[in-house]
This record gives C-alpha cells, sequence and structure tokens, in this order.
C-alpha cells in the first residue's frame, strides 16, 4: 500500500504539478483518491502511469493531467454542484467529489455506471451520484450547475448543457467540426442570454454520442473530415514559419538512390549516429535508417549496427551476417511479441545485404549487428550457461545454481517483480551480481578461447543482472524502470564500442523517444527520465549526431494492448499545433532538416519552443492519440537533424516459417 501512496505523490507531483496545474485544491484531491481502485485488477500496477488506460466497455480512463487540467480550468469551488458527461470508470468524479459539495455524473454505458457506482460506494464518496443516459442531455431535473465538465467531444456545446449552467457557471468541453481537430473550449455563463468563451488549447477526445453530439453511426467517420490548412487558422506569422521550414527543408530522393544516403555524409565524422523513428511499425523510417547505415559502412568506416533490440536474439543476427557459427541451443530471432518490430521485410533486405557485403571481408573488417535491449532475460540466461558448458564446466554449475533463482520467472519476468515487490525484498539480485562478477573477474582466461564469444557472454550476464533490477524497479514507477532501462542500453553500447577499438563508430536504431535528447522534452522536464541520446551527448558531445524521424499520416503496424496481436491502424493526421503538422504544412513531402547551430539560426531559434510532438511505440490508440501519444518538445533541442515524410506506410511482417530457398540457418527461420 505505502508504495502506491508513493506512486500516486510522483505522479501529482511530476505528472500534474510540474506541468503548470498551480491549484492546491486540484493537487490534494488528486493525492487523496486511489486511482488504482478504478481500473481493472490487472492493470493495478500501471494506475499511477503517465497515460490513460484501458477499462471496461472498450473505453478508457483519461491520463491524470488532462482530468487536472480541467478542473483547474473549472475553477471549483466547496460549495459547487457539477456536472460530469461521461463518468467512465468514476476516477474523475471521485476527484472532483474532495473539491465541490455535489458531483452528478452521466454515463452512456451501463456496465461502466453499475461498476464506477460499486467503487465509489464501497470508498465512500457519498456526495455523488451516477446515471446510466445521454450526455448530451444532460440531468435537467438537478439543474443549474455551477461547473459541467465532458470528457468526450462533440461538433458544439450542445445547447441543453449551455442552458443548465447557472449564472457564473462553467463549462470545459472539447469541441470540433470533426474528432482529428478539436479545442478545449471553456464557456462562462454571464447572463441569461449571454456566454463568454476561452480556447484552452488543442485536445483529442472519444466522441460525446448523443441526441444532440455525434450518432454512433456517424462518430467512427468524423475524424476523416478534412479541416481548413494551418495558415488559414494560424496567420501570417505561422506562414512565415513554414516558408522558412520550406526554403531549409532538402527534398530526400529515393532511398535506393545514392544520393539519399549521401546527403548525411555531413554526420559521417561523429563517433555515433542515432537514427530514430516516429513508431515501431512503419516501413520508410526502417528504409530510411538502412539507407543512411549502408552509406555510413560502406563509406565512412562504421562497424557497428545497434538497435532497440534484445542483446541475445540481435546476436543471432550478427552471428548470420558475421559467417559465424550458431551456438547449440539457438533459436530463431524475434519471435516475442512485438515480433514485426524487427521480424519485417525491411530489416530482411538490410540484414542480407550486410551478410552479402561481409562475405567478402576479412573478420576484422566486418560489420556488426548488436541488440541494446534489456527484454529477453531467459535467452540470456541460457547463453551463459552455454558459454560457460564449453570453456569453463564448473563456472557453468555454478551459475546454473544462481540463475536457479530467476528461472521460474523467465518466461514472466514481470512477475518477478511483483513477487520481490510483495515479498520485501530482491530475492534474486545478489547470486545475478555474483554472476557477472565471476565472468568479468575470468576476462583474462575466457577471452583467449575467444573474444567474441567473451564479449557474447559478458553482456548477456549484464543483461540478467539489468533485467533483475529493471522488472523490480517497473513496480516503483515509470521513471526508475525506463532510466534503468535507458542507462543499460547506454552502456551496452558503450561495451561494443570499447571490444571493438578506439576507432569504432556506432549506428544506433531506436525510437526517437529513446535517440532525442530527453532533457529538451517533456520526458526529462516534467518526468525526470533520461534516455540514450542525451547520454550519448553528455558522453561524446559533438561526436554525437541525434536524427529524428516524422510523419503525418498513412498506416503503421501496431497493437491495441501489450501482447495483442499485430495491427495495420491508419495513422490520424497530425495535430494543428505540433511540429509534424507544421512539416506538413511546409508542401515539401518528404526531406531532411539540419538542425545544428550555424546552419539555419533563425529557423531554428523559431521552432526552439515547445510543441507538440507525436511519439507511437508498439501501442497505438488513436481514440486518445493527444494523451497517449504527444508530449512537448523542442524539436532543435532535441535533435541535430530531422527527417520527415509526409505519408507512410506500415512494415510488412515476416511469414512465421522459413520460405524455400533460404538457408536453414537463416536468424529469421522457425
Amino acid at each position: 500500500m505505502s508504495n502506491l501512496i508513493e506512486a500516486r505523490n510522483r505522479m501529482v507531483e511530476r505528472q500534474i504539478i510540474r506541468r503548470g496545474i498551480t491549484s492546491a485544491n486540484v493537487a490534494a484531491a488528486f493525492r487523496r483518491v486511489p486511482r488504482e481502485a478504478f481500473v481493472p485488477d490487472n492493470l493495478q500496477e500501471f494506475a499511477y502511469e503517465d497515460s490513460p488506460l484501458p477499462i471496461e466497455s472498450g473505453q478508457t480512463i483519461s491520463q491524470p493531467y488532462i482530468v487536472a487540467l480541467m478542473l483547474e480550468a473549472a475553477a471549483l469551488k466547496p460549495t459547487d454542484r457539477v456536472l460530469e458527461i461521461g463518468a467512465g470508470s468514476g476516477y474523475a468524479a471521485a476527484v472532483m467529489s474532495q473539491m465541490v459539495k455535489k458531483v452528478y455524473a452521466v454515463e452512456r454505458h451501463d456496465e461502466l455506471t453499475l461498476l464506477a457506482r460499486e467503487r465509489i460506494r464501497r470508498l465512500g464518496y457519498d456526495n455523488i451520484e451516477l446515471r446510466t443516459g445521454d450526455g448530451t442531455r444532460g440531468w435537467p431535473e438537478a439543474a443549474p450547475f455551477d461547473a459541467i465538465l465532458a470528457a468526450a467531444g462533440g461538433p458544439v456545446v450542445p445547447a441543453a448543457l449551455s442552458r443548465q449552467l447557472a449564472i457564473g457557471g462553467r463549462l470545459i468541453m472539447p469541441v470540433g467540426e470533426d474528432l482529428t481537430h478539436q479545442r478545449l473550449v471553456k464557456l462562462t455563463r454571464t447572463s441569461e442570454t449571454e456566454y463568454d468563451e476561452e480556447d484552452l488549447g488543442a485536445v483529442r477526445f472519444v466522441p460525446l454520442i448523443g441526441e444532440f453530439g455525434w450518432t454512433a453511426a456517424e462518430a467512427p467517420t468524423a475524424p476523416i473530415r478534412r479541416r481548413p490548412p494551418t495558415q488559414a487558422l494560424e496567420g501570417p506569422t505561422e506562414e512565415r514559419l513554414t516558408e522558412l521550414m520550406a526554403a531549409a527543408a532538402e527534398p530526400l530522393p529515393d532511398f535506393d538512390d545514392p544520393a539519399f544516403g549521401a546527403l548525411f555524409d555531413r554526420f559521417a565524422s561523429a563517433r555515433v549516429v542515432l537514427l530514430g523513428e516516429a513508431s515501431h511499425g512503419t516501413s520508410e523510417f526502417y528504409r530510411a535508417r538502412a539507407a543512411i547505415t549502408r552509406r555510413l559502412i560502406e563509406k565512412h568506416g562504421f562497424t557497428i549496427v545497434a538497435v532497440e533490440a534484445d542483446w541475445p536474439d540481435a546476436a543471432s543476427i550478427d552471428r548470420y551476417v558475421r559467417h559465424r557459427a550458431q551456438p547449440r541451443h539457438a533459436e530463431p530471432a524475434f519471435r516475442r511479441f512485438p515480433a514485426w518490430m524487427w521480424r519485417n521485410t525491411d530489416v530482411e533486405a538490410f540484414i542480407e545485404w550486410l551478410r552479402a557485403r561481409n562475405e567478402t571481408l576479412p573478420a576484422e573488417r566486418r560489420a556488426g549487428f548488436y541488440g541494446l535491449d534489456i527484454y529477453n532475460l531467459g535467452a540470456s540466461m541460457r547463453a551463459v550457461i552455454d558459454y560457460l558448458d564449453r570453456v569453463d564446466p564448473g563456472a557453468a554449475k555454478v551459475a546454473r545454481e544462481r540463475y536457479g533463482c530467476l528461472t521460474p520467472w523467465s518466461r514472466e519476468p514481470a512477475a518477478y517483480g511483483r513477487m520481490a515487490m510483495t515479498s520485501g525484498y530482491a530475492r534474486c539480485e545478489k547470486p545475478v551480481l555474483a554472476m557477472l562478477n565471476d565472468l568479468l573477474s575470468r576476462q583474462l582466461e575466457y577471452v583467449r578461447h575467444d573474444g567474441e564469444e567473451f564479449l557474447d557472454a559478458a553482456q548477456n550476464a549484464r543483461l540478467v543482472k539489468s533485467a533483475e533490477a529493471y522488472y523490480r524497479a517497473m513496480y516503483f514507477g515509470a521513471t526508475e524502470s525506463w532510466n534503468l532501462r535507458d542507462r543499460h542500453m547506454f552502456e551496452t553500447l558503450e561495451q561494443v564500442l570499447a571490444a571493438k577499438g578506439p576507432q569504432s563508430k556506432a549506428v544506433i536504431w531506436a525510437h526517437n523517444s529513446h535517440i532525442g535528447d530527453a532533457s529538451f522534452t517533456e520526458m526529462g522536464q516534467v518526468r525526470d527520465e533520461l534516455n540514450i541520446g542525451q547520454l550519448c551527448r553528455e558522453r561524446f558531445g559533438l561526436q554525437a549526431a541525434l536524427i529524428g524521424f516524422g510523419t503525418h499520416a498513412g498506416t503503421v503496424a501496431c497493437a491495441t494492448d501489450w501482447d495483442g496481436p499485430m495491427e495495420v491502424k491508419e495513422v490520424q493526421p497530425s495535430l494543428p499545433e505540433s511540429y509534424e503538422h507544421l512539416a506538413y504544412d511546409c508542401g515539401v513531402s518528404r526531406f531532411l532538416l539540419d538542425l545544428r547551430k550555424g546552419k539555419h539560426d533563425h529557423l531554428r531559434h523559431r521552432l526552439i519552443r515547445s510543441r507538440l510532438e507525436r511519439f507511437i511505440g508498439v501501442i497505438y490508440r488513436p481514440e486518445t492519440e493527444r494523451w497517449s501519444h504527444y508530449s512537448e518538445c523542442s524539436l532543435p533541442r532535441q535533435f541535430d537533424a530531422y527527417v520527415w515524410f509526409d505519408r507512410t506506410r506500415a512494415v510488412e511482417p515476416l511469414p512465421t516459417k522459413t520460405r524455400r530457398g533460404v538457408l536453414e540457418t537463416y536468424p529469421f527461420g522457425l
């Protein structure tokens, strides 16, 4: 219980107060209400994440910050009577109940009403009334209200709701002609017939369905309606900014054109070049990174390709591309969720190119493929034991005993973290640390057998140590686990660079959220998160080149929930106040934008003010996109360059069976 209270206090401090919510009453109300009581049991451990969460009836519980933003805008007082439209889980109503005299909440789904009513009764909130109904009609018999808050967006503010405001009453609601371009508006009733309206910024909410909102039939089609160009809405200042960007944008040729990779020669003097992606399922990002990487390998001496993938899986690919023998327990790579992230036709094409190029080179000049990530615990333990079986059978026996602590959890390591938190101690921490220390202490002895194999075994041992700590940390908050994971990835990069010598140079493939400097984003400034990009700048200075990628619309390979099936979804058009929409409006369909100091300083200065930037990982939820997938960032400080594509398409996943004519040793085969 104390851990959840600590997580709740961290949520209030990092997600609410640091984002600019100044109301002490709002913060105090959030500290008192247990969000974990309003989500399904299997999601309680994620209750204080900085995101919406799925609840029953296919709906979501809103991100804490957006609830806080609406409550502060409503300027609630202890004597107020409040109406909430879209009660959902009941969480927002519970928070409001700590601030006002009475809360009335209307929910469209009867299942949610019943569940919310039971939670509220169990928690003892006795100043809330809930009912199932059409929220666009309000609650006429309980009117007038001092405040009305709607957690769904309609084409206009329903007159039925504005009429139910008391004089001086405030209504907060998302409004927009379509679901992709909504504004959060504050309506204040100043007389029987007059209202003041205030624009609180761009948002994207689920549709407000009802008699005076969207109909159930038209709501799914609403997002495809097109609004006027940004310039018509934002005026001459914004027009000049798009003109500046268009002038600085360097159009990109086809991926197969040698001129594509040559555009990135300006970064070839760096020790590390970090190539991002705005999603984990977009073909253009993979193909662009492959073209850039081929150029850096062929023309500029880069020999390390380090990717946001697990070390043991990538090691299988590395052995394939460098023509090294596979160990006896080798398994096909990248079979776990999200398999499409690396098991796709674009990665396959790059891997085959790398293998073919390496074949003609001596071993010491061959480029390798290395995983930086932390998740494949079971394969890493197996790899350490296999290595020791070959070089030191006595040590292998000790490894089996020490890793025996983690073996029951190897297929579901998150369960180990839950157990460790419940038990109150880290039962496996000392054995895995001792195993790593023993392995490193015998480095000189082991490396005589095969330096490459020792590097692999040592890194697997580091992964086991880091993974044990990671799965414990994830139960104490997202920031701790995120930082542990990115520090591990950066340290892995350092280990590979050191193993390959002082002249070695690396290309890193990872998500924008990992390779852009976190200290100039909401991640670092609000949530105290760091990432590989930030650590590379601190370690390598100007010898680190951070290159982000973006898109406006198209399709993406993704899932709706973690461990869910891959789907191909439409990427919603970017929000008007985002960097993506600015890039789209500049009129160059695909380009490279050099953001380094001294290149386009006037444009750089104009872009430095933080804007929204979209991040799609393996999970994509368009219905809550503003709060699930956008964060405030300063693009010119976050990246050294930005690669843009107006429209993109989903990656094509590989089939699950080895195809005829493909070598049996091919690492993607099953």
